[in-house]
């Protein structure tokens, strides 16, 4: 015999309890106070025995009501803000070592640096240089990509000198800031790479390619933009961007300080996945997913985490 719940609970609280029940092996009777906590506590349970491991940021899971209109949701939001620490892929002294007495070179950083840049978002919410190149270009620029349009923008709306743009930032300038290990022209081939780096790159892009691969309607890492909004109304007034980003502050902080703002005010859009819910099958393939989706993140916290010792040996 399944657990039995008392009726009437929430619709999400409902969804939740059929998946409950059919994992539980004693029949059980509740009370609705007692049944929204066993619910609560058996589901929230199964979701931080995935996330255990992960320490590249830090998430949760949130069961949304629904209504007439649209089923119960399970959203995965991520809480963390600001950038992400990429250790020795943005370091280049770190890489110094008795054994190796050699400093990797740059386009070690700069492969690790392009496969994160261009598949971490699949399950991170996180902007790369690319997006805040684009954000900027529209706050400053008009949404203009060189320097004579750019200057033409400056001079004709902000009354700019032609002669003397003074502090003014020109698209060249911010691109120039950018540190080799960012330039997507520095990275080579995997077999140009030490054996353990490219072993770490390889996973990570396995990983990848299976998440990719089952990107359906009940996955866990779905992401609708007009959906989530119509679930969480209030991200209407939250910036567009995700709170997490790769570009480094250091060299970039006037910039993402700029783009930030209205996220620093009014929030972030911090939903990495948001899938809706009908029954415990339905349950049972989000959780499947979430998992693919925090393994690939796992993989690249295993290549955010290498030690330089490790990069010769695969």
């Amino acid at each position: 015999m399944p657990t039995l719940f008392d009726t009437p609970l929430a619709p999400h609280h409902r969804a939740l309890g059929r998946w409950v029940a059919a994992r539980d092996t004693d029949a059980q009777r509740f009370t609705r106070d007692e049944a929204r906590k066993h619910i609560e506590r058996v589901f929230n349970d199964a979701v931080m025995d995935i996330l255990k491991p992960l320490e590249i940021a830090g998430y949760r899971v949130a069961a949304l009501l629904g209504d007439n209109e649209r089923p119960p949701a399970l959203a995965v939001i991520c809480d963390s803000i600001g950038q992400l620490d990429l250790k020795w892929i943005e370091k280049s002294n770190v890489l110094r070592n008795t054994a190796l007495e050699q400093v990797a070179p740059v386009a070690w950083q700069a492969t690790a640096y392009k496969e994160l840049s261009d598949r971490l978002g699949i399950a991170l919410p996180v902007f790369g240089y690319g997006d805040l190149f684009d954000e900027v270009s529209l706050w400053f620029w008009e949404g203009a990509t060189d320097d004579e349009a750019a200057k033409r923008f400056l001079v004709d709306m902000h009354g700019a000198d032609p002669e003397d743009l003074g502090d003014y930032t020109l698209p060249s300038e911010m691109n120039a800031r950018r540190p080799d290990w960012m330039l997507p022209e520095k990275a080579v081939a995997l077999k140009h790479l030490p054996k353990g780096l490219a072993a770490k790159i390889r996973a990570f892009r396995r990983a990848f390619d299976v998440l990719k691969n089952t990107q359906t309607d009940g996955s866990a890492w779905r992401f609708d933009f007009d959906e989530i909004r119509e679930y969480l109304p209030h991200l209407e007034d939250a910036a567009t961007l995700p709170p997490m980003t790769i570009v480094p502050f250091d060299e970039f902080a006037r910039e993402i300080d700029e783009v930030c703002r209205t996220g620093m005010e009014y929030g972030f859009m911090d939903v990495a996945g948001l899938c809706p819910i009908t029954d415990a099958a339905s349950i049972d393939a989000w959780f499947a997913s979430f998992k693919l989706g925090v393994d690939f993140l796992l993989r690249a916290q295993e290549l955010i985490d290498l030690n330089p010792k490790d990069m010769l040996h695969g």
